[in-house]
Parts: structure tokens; C-alpha cells; sequence
């Protein structure tokens, strides 16, 4: 592995899936992009906090102020999960929830990254084989290792 992409957010199943990733970045001598994804709804929703917060303090924010915040919780946590050796970036998407996969791809393919790191959700023993629609995209459509990691 010469790059890794962990898609992360601010959770403790994504910590745990964070130091695995870190693990095998110390190992391989890896760089990784950790990706944090904000749906529409969500950053929508944020915008209008930060925009509620400016107008009282009279201030005035960009529109970067809410994917900002988002990075801020995941340095946070990467700072606590990410062996002080290892190499990363944090980049920030806003995408659709149908989009996130094609997002996830989209990132590991413009930093030539080989292996991505995903959280799935645990199935009942009837649905093993689908291990979620993200995650199940991601492996049958990344060019690369896929590592997952099930809550």
C-alpha cells in the first residue's frame, strides 16, 4: 500500500477502523486521506447554525465554515487514532447519499490512492453477502484493495 483512503467520520467504530488503517500505513510506509462526506441535508443544516450563530455575533462566515467544522472533529480524532508517523490529509465533500460511493471512488482515484478503508453494517446471517450499498459499490467498482470493517 503506498496510499490509503479512510472514509471517517467522528464515531468510535470509525476510530477503531482508523487505527487498522493507520496500523497498515506504519507498516507499508503509507500516506492517508481521510475522507469526511457531509450529506446536502446535513451541511444545509450546519450552514444554517453557523448563519444563526453570525447573525448574533454579528459576524460573517464563508461557506467553507461548515465543511471546516466537520474536518476540525476529525482532526480531533485523528490526532488520537493515527500512529504520529504516519502521513495524512483530511478532505472534506459535500455528496448526495447516493453519491457518497461514487465520492469515495472519486478521491482514492485523484490521489492515486490503492486501498480504501470503509465501515459497513453488520447483516443478519440471511444478508452476509450484502454488506451495505456504500460498501458493496465501493468493492465491486474501486480498482484496489477495499479493507471493511463491519460496527
Amino acid at each position: 500500500m503506498d496510499k490509503g483512503v479512510v472514509l471517517i467520520e467522528n464515531t468510535e467504530s470509525h476510530a477503531d477502523l482508523l487505527r487498522e488503517a493507520s496500523e497498515h500505513a506504519v507498516g507499508a510506509d503509507a500516506e492517508l486521506v481521510l475522507l469526511v462526506t457531509l450529506t446536502e441535508d446535513e451541511f444545509e443544516e450546519a450552514q444554517e447554525v453557523i448563519d444563526t450563530i453570525a447573525d448574533v455575533e454579528h459576524t460573517s462566515y464563508t461557506d467553507d465554515t461548515a465543511l471546516n467544522a466537520a474536518v476540525s472533529d476529525i482532526e480531533d480524532l485523528a490526532r488520537s487514532a493515527v500512529d504520529s508517523s504516519v502521513s495524512y490529509e483530511i478532505v472534506p465533500r459535500v455528496a448526495a447519499d447516493k453519491e457518497r460511493a461514487n465520492t469515495v471512488i472519486e478521491v482514492a482515484e485523484a490521489n492515486e490512492a490503492d486501498h480504501v478503508y470503509i465501515l459497513g453494517q453488520n447483516r443478519s446471517p440471511t444478508g452476509k453477502a450484502l454488506f451495505g450499498d456504500l460498501a458493496q459499490y465501493v468493492i465491486l467498482n474501486f480498482d484496489g484493495y477495499v479493507t471493511l470493517q463491519t460496527e
